[in-house]
């Protein structure tokens, strides 16, 4: 009962957080001045003049290209921080230059908001690498992210797309890099460390040495989370106690992780000028949050039925791979947040989940609308919606409309376009995976299906969570998952800022008696149907083949 009481008022915190953020960030990007404009300004204006930036709108050719283009030269850049990063200075441990493919891997991981990592981050990388290759590309993919989020709902409203340097801009100075500062001095307080000094060095009882690893974690944890970024400093992520000291860290990193993404859906109500469409987008995401997390909650709490019948008390529930300073019910809640928003980061191994649990981590990143991750997410969530009006148009024999602008072949093609990308991302490379490197998965049967199948739908959503148990560290899937990586973050950002430039440029139709609302509970359900009919069937099949199967083969 005190696990659910702790887990209620976590979740009212981030209740009660969504609203003013979301109303905050309208504000943020808005392109008319504002109060934020006399503290932002100044600065904004001197990155500006220093970039060669004008203060003019693009098109969305223009502002996908701008995107790609920018990031594309930061992923190049980081790359070669780490190919060099032995000859680098802020290098106590002597770290190795990365090798390439895995030094590619990291660069577009981290460039993508995936941050999946196939090195153990302690001893993988620099301070140097840490700080000037990770730090800031957690800072640039969210901001990216954000900033294109933005352009697509002022194309969906009708208006003027923005300019993609302006709104980067803006992400990270008035969004990311204020709320992370807070932040990561709350994180040091908690006995989170900061420092540049090398490992530690402790006598063992029996006399030997133990090098305790450490370093600049309270800043790179509190973007970490924040950004929905999900990497690790250390290697075992936020299960590790420098990461993760205790309740009330663990407390802050779930809030942090929800901060941005559950705050959307009102800056979506405010930009487009109906507060009750970004309510109800809310309302259903919550709806889908809280049967996921029931879900998991209840698998964990029932614990494994092989282990019970060898006499192994379960009254705790399913504690492997579970840190004992969280227990299953924070573990279990973590770990739905952290896939839910497309974040990564973990305080559990969800490679120990019960199957039935790691099935609800691996749903929520297949469907990627269960909030989704910092702006990328909620652009699925958006594209779930037009889906659901464009179904409702055809049950009635209505030319759909979305946000009074009709929608047509183009704009539907393009997200059926889209729709289909993440199942090829998905199930092609998996079927590879399995076929030619068998070798490179760790467990046999139904459960090794599931590992290389969750590596790929976490690249593919840029989550980063790993299934481990993977051999991963190979040429192999260092260049599958970073192709996966790329196609699965920017395919999708350019056909929907398409679909957003093209409704941009059409009148506005008058509202009848015959459109069909979007801010109804009616609306809801349709769109409820539609994100679990038409995304979570995409994938039942191979589901079934993984942990449902294994869950079935487990012993009553």
């Amino acid at each position: 009962m005190v696990a659910l009481i702790a887990i209620g008022i976590t979740l009212l915190l981030a209740l009660l957080l969504a609203r003013p953020t979301g109303l905050y960030l309208a504000q943020a990007f808005s392109a008319e001045r504002t109060g934020l404009d006399k503290w932002f300004g100044p600065l904004e204006k001197l990155f500006y003049r220093l970039g060669g930036i004008r203060e003019e709108n693009q098109s969305w050719q223009k502002y996908a290209a701008a995107a790609l283009l920018s990031n594309g030269v930061m992923i190049a850049l980081v790359y070669l921080v780490f190919r060099t990063q032995g000859y680098l200075p802020l290098n106590p441990s002597g770290n190795e230059n990365m090798e390439p493919t895995l030094a590619l891997n990291t660069a577009i991981s981290f460039m993508t908001n995936t941050n999946l990592q196939h090195y153990s981050g302690e001893s993988g990388l620099s301070y140097f690498a840490q700080m000037i290759g990770i730090v800031f590309m957690m800072f640039a993919a969210p901001g990216t992210a954000l900033a294109v989020v933005m352009a697509f709902v002022r194309g969906l409203a009708g208006r003027p797309m923005g300019n993609f340097f302006v709104d980067l801009t803006r992400s990270i100075t008035r969004v990311l890099l204020p709320i992370a500062f807070i932040a990561a001095l709350v994180f040091v307080a908690l006995g989170v460390p900061q420092t540049l000094e090398p490992s530690a060095v402790a006598q063992t009882l029996d006399g030997g040495e133990q090098h305790i690893a450490r370093g600049p974690m309270a800043s790179f944890l509190s973007i970490k989370e924040l950004g929905n970024n999900g990497g690790g400093f250390m290697g075992v992520n936020s299960a590790h106690p420098f990461e993760n000291p205790g309740a009330l860290s663990n407390l802050i990193q779930i809030l942090l992780m929800m901060l941005l993404c559950t705050s959307l859906p009102f800056t979506y109500g405010n930009m487009v000028g109906n507060a009750k469409q970004g309510r109800i987008l809310f309302v259903s995401m919550a709806m889908l949050f809280v049967i996921m997390l029931g879900i998991s909650l209840t698998a964990e709490q029932a614990g494994n039925p092989a282990l019970s019948e060898l006499g192994v008390r379960t009254d705790q529930g399913s504690m492997e791979g579970k840190e004992l300073r969280f227990g299953v019910a924070q573990s279990s809640l973590y770990s739905v947040v952290t896939t839910a928003t497309e974040t990564g980061a973990v305080n559990t191994m969800h490679d120990t989940l019960t199957p039935v649990a790691g099935l609800v981590t691996i749903a929520n990143m297949m469907l990627n609308t269960i909030f989704g991750g910092v702006g990328a997410g909620f652009m699925n969530v958006l594209m779930y919606a037009m889906i659901a009006v464009f179904l409702s148009g055809l049950m009635v024999g209505r030319t759909p409309e979305f946000l009074g602008k009709k929608m047509e072949g183009k704009e539907m093609k393009l997200i059926a376009l889209t729709m289909l990308i993440p199942p090829f991302l998905i199930l092609f490379p998996t079927a590879i995976a399995l076929v030619a490197y068998p070798d490179t998965v760790s467990n046999p049967g139904f459960h090794g299906l599931t590992q290389a199948m969750y590596e790929y739908t976490s690249s593919a959503s840029n989550n980063g969570s790993g299934f481990e148990g993977l051999g991963d560290n190979t040429p192999f899937w260092n260049i599958s998952t970073g192709i996966v990586m790329y196609i699965g973050r920017y395919f999708s950002i350019v056909t929907l800022l398409a679909v957003a430039g093209s409704l941009a440029a059409k009148k506005a139709v008058p509202e009848t008696i015959g459109t069909f609302r979007t801010d109804t509970g009616q609306f809801a359900i349709v769109f409820l149907g539609s994100v679990l009919i038409v995304g979570a069937l995409t994938f039942f099949p191979a589901l079934v083949l993984g942990p449902i199967a294994e869950q079935l083969t487990l012993k009553p």
